[in-house]
């Protein structure tokens, strides 16, 4: 799995700080970034989180560039709607030999293992078989090579198991994205969007230290929601994401 931050808005903390300024204060557009030191940026957005008050975070946006994920990854991703995605296309892209993820369980069971890659290996002889069948069809009766051979890809997916990699590239505005590291940094989260966004957060935390400086699942900073469903690894969970070390 590859994650990369490919843009963001400039100076993003700055710009939320002055979003912040013309709430609680009388100054103009002439005035609004002056004195926005790293200082009084980081006293802004300390202020903000303090309060609850979030709104002023959608005016910052990341893009990330992701691959080596499952389409069963991009099928939660795309569930937070407050979002922009692009993905690689099945019905335009011929996958001549498709590459897949293999899930970490999976992968240390010989005999699970055997069975997972002997399925991926006859999805792919039976997407080869039926693209060719349909697109011999679609010569037949008078279409272009190219057009016989889209239209019979366009069906030939179908076969693609949820395991199927793919390639992403998605934005989300920093509110959105602090709902996103909530719901999938926790431990209870889905393994492969949990990855990611743990590979996100170190992305984010380069660019914008204070601004996400407790993202994380929602345990980092308060209480865990998921009641007697909790994984009970609140203190490791604050030990992983608050610390100045790293995230793994």
């Amino acid at each position: 799995m590859k994650v990369k931050l490919l843009q963001y808005t400039r100076e993003p903390e700055k710009i939320i700080a002055a979003a912040a300024k013309l709430c609680y204060s009388s100054v103009g557009v002439e005035d609004i970034m002056e004195n926005l030191t790293e200082e009084n940026t980081s006293k802004f957005l300390n202020m903000l989180m303090s309060l609850g008050h979030e709104s002023p975070i959608e005016h910052v946006s990341f893009t990330f560039c992701v691959e080596g994920v499952s389409r069963s990854l991009t099928h939660q991703l795309v569930r937070h709607r407050i979002a922009s995605f692009s993905q690689q296309s099945q019905r335009y892209v011929k996958l001549n030999q498709f590459e897949y993820i293999v899930p970490p369980a999976i992968k240390e069971n010989e005999e699970a293992k055997a069975l997972f890659i002997k399925s991926m290996e006859e999805s792919q002889k039976a997407y080869d078989e039926i693209t060719n069948k349909l697109k011999d069809g679609y010569v037949k009766s008078g279409l272009d090579t190219k057009v016989a051979e889209k239209k019979a890809i366009e069906d030939a997916r179908y076969v693609f198991p949820n395991a199927c990699e793919t390639k992403v590239i998605f934005t989300m505005n920093a509110r959105s994205l602090m709902n996103f590291f909530h719901h999938r940094c926790c431990d209870r989260a889905q393994w492969e969007i949990r990855d990611m966004a743990k590979l996100m957060v170190k992305e984010v935390k380069k660019v914008a230290p204070t601004l996400f400086k407790y993202a994380g699942p929602n345990c980092v900073n308060g209480v865990c929601p998921e009641g007697k469903m909790s994984c009970g690894k609140m203190k490791e969970m604050r030990e992983l994401y608050l610390e100045k070390k790293e995230v793994q």
